[in-house]
């Protein structure tokens, strides 16, 4: 992961200015580290379903969000900017979506799969997730349309969708590892019930600026 980091930054450096690549970093890290529909959904899973079951949802995670990002940079992103009901649909389906997740994660009252009837997210359902999660595509078309240079289009996409790479794994682990941390403190069911209902809580509130 360092080496790679390195990689990115000395490509990012050769086509952009110092100021141009600090404020990158910057977006980058205050991106993936914030609370997001994403993060709260590992941090929950990570205390219902431990570590080690959360990983397919995981890597789904970063897997949908780079594809998600390609594709925005290679093409959607131009094809959204043409036609805003395209985003609208989005929203609409995403923001459903997040309701619903938010309703199971507040009725979840036990910490095993076979207790709640209900696992974790599958690799493929968190990559599709990343399609319709509205944040993903607030902060992609940000970062794209901020931080690409056309005269070196290709090099400059490409060093962004690096650099979420490079911030977005870490952070991913981080929040999982949180709420793993937390499990055996929250086994206690009225503690696991409020967490779960502060959770789906916190999963709303993160639509509204993106929603509005």
């Amino acid at each position: 992961m360092r080496g790679a980091l390195q990689l990115v930054l000395a490509a990012e450096a050769a086509f952009m200015s110092p100021e141009v690549l600090s404020a990158l970093i910057l977006f980058v890290l205050v991106s993936a580290l914030t609370p997001g529909p994403n993060n709260l959904m590992l941090l929950a899973s990570g205390v219902n379903f431990g570590f080690r079951r959360t990983v397919p949802h995981m890597i789904g995670t970063i897997v949908g969000f780079m594809a998600l990002l390609f594709a925005l940079g290679f093409g959607i992103g131009t094809l959204v900017e043409r036609f805003p009901a395209i985003y609208i649909v989005l929203k609409v389906i995403g923001g459903s979506y997040l309701l619903y997740l938010a309703w199971k994660i507040a009725g979840s009252r036990a910490i095993h799969e076979a207790e709640t009837g209900r696992g974790p997210l599958s690799f493929g359902q968190a990559t599709l997730f990343q399609l319709i999660n509205p944040k993903s595509w607030v902060v992609g078309l940000a970062a794209i349309a901020a931080f690409t240079d056309p005269d070196a289009y290709l090099l400059t996409a490409g060093a962004v969708i690096g650099a979420f790479f490079c911030a977005s794994t870490p952070a991913i682990v981080l929040w999982t590892g949180f709420g793993s941390a937390l499990k055996d403190w929250l086994a206690h069911p009225v503690r696991l019930k409020w967490f779960n209902i502060a959770m789906s809580l916190a999963l709303v509130a993160s639509l509204w600026p993106m929603l509005r």
